[in-house]
């Protein structure tokens, strides 16, 4: 497994803070400047790039009213495919001024194509990555279309089963992508934390060796932030500016504020996994002085026998480590001692 892979000059992997991916989707609503307004959003939340979706309705469905093409139950229920991609579309029109526009904010912009005429529109503006979406794990023609650009390749795995995933990274490897993240996803929307199995992502690196991340349809920020913990290395959420704006991804997807906490909390969490380490921390250094150790409890005099009357374990730490006390039980005092002296070594003489 390569230690990281690189889009657009930010290297993404386990060394680094985790890279987090703001997806506008549906969101626009239809308005270009709602679109530009989440990328300005996704930029001050700390996001290192904004994802579109590529795709019309005539390039991903038909116009079809049969019982298959309907959609029953969820978020969608009661619209034919081809009325809610007409609806949820990001006209093609629009990519240029959008990727212009990051170009502006200095935010990396790319796509996930769902066709090989979006691939082409994608290459004539020099996207500079993909992603493949979890609905499309399954056709691999268009992964290795993809995978001939030679840009790095995000590929999602929702609905996916081992063999699928296996396929897909061969196809993606096979046809000269060097540079692959494999997102562990759940295609709920919204899907149910409880049914995440967060474990996976670690299982996905190991079997697969590939670097691993997280697809996040969840309604808040916990199970991403918990990802970052079990090895992932790239966060996908969905980003409104209004979680009740009635758009068509609008009801799970992160508002702005919460975009921030992520960014933020998602690099905390990475930065507390740190290395396996038993060594002391600089945090702790001034606190030693707080441990406990063997203090005179009670006056003794030079010569007399010391006994757990004299001596006991207390804070703070500047005498002999309590580990000692029965050894010093019963052996005679070198000096006169105070109550309140730290003791030491040199301040007792062996019984013998």
């Amino acid at each position: 497994m390569k230690a990281y892979i690189s889009i657009d000059g930010r290297k993404i992997g386990p060394d680094y803070a985790p890279y987090i991916i703001a997806e506008l989707s549906a969101n626009h609503n239809g308005d270009i400047n709602r679109a530009f307004q989440i990328m300005e959003e996704a930029k001050k939340s700390g996001a290192d790039a904004i994802k579109l979706q590529t795709y019309t309705h005539e390039t991903i469905t038909m116009d079809c009213d049969s019982e298959e093409f309907q959609i029953r139950g969820g978020l969608w229920d009661g619209q034919t495919l081809y009325e809610l991609y007409k609806n949820a579309h990001m006209p093609w029109e629009w990519h240029k001024p959008l990727f212009d526009k990051a170009k502006e904010l200095g935010i990396t912009i790319f796509s996930s194509p769902f066709d090989f005429t979006a691939v082409d529109l994608l290459e004539s503006l020099d996207a500079p990555a993909y992603k493949i979406a979890s609905f499309e794990v399954i056709d691999l023609p268009l992964i290795k279309r993809v995978a001939q650009t030679g840009k790095p390749m995000i590929i999602s795995t929702g609905m996916a089963n081992e063999e699928e995933i296996a396929e897909a990274i061969k196809t993606a490897r096979d046809n000269g992508c060097k540079e692959l993240v494999v997102l562990h996803c759940v295609s709920g929307y919204p899907a149910p934390a409880d049914q995440y199995n967060l474990k996976t992502i670690a299982d996905i690196a190991e079997r697969f060796d590939v670097l691993a991340g997280l697809s996040d349809h969840t309604i808040d920020n916990a199970t991403a932030v918990a990802s970052v913990t079990l090895g992932a290395c790239l966060i996908e959420k969905h980003v409104t500016m209004d979680r009740n704006g009635g758009g068509a991804d609008d009801s799970f997807s992160l508002e702005p504020h919460e975009l921030t906490a992520l960014c933020k909390d998602s690099k905390t969490a990475w930065q507390a996994m740190g290395q396996v380490n038993y060594e002391r921390t600089e945090a702790e250094k001034g606190n030693v002085k707080f441990r406990r150790s063997l203090y005179i409890v009670k006056d003794v005099k030079k010569g007399e026998v010391l006994t757990e009357e004299h001596v006991r374990s207390i804070r703070p730490g500047f005498g002999m480590e309590p580990k000692h006390l029965d050894r010093i039980i019963g052996q005679f005092a070198r000096v006169d001692m105070n109550k309140g002296t730290a003791l030491k070594a040199d301040m007792i003489l062996p019984n013998e």
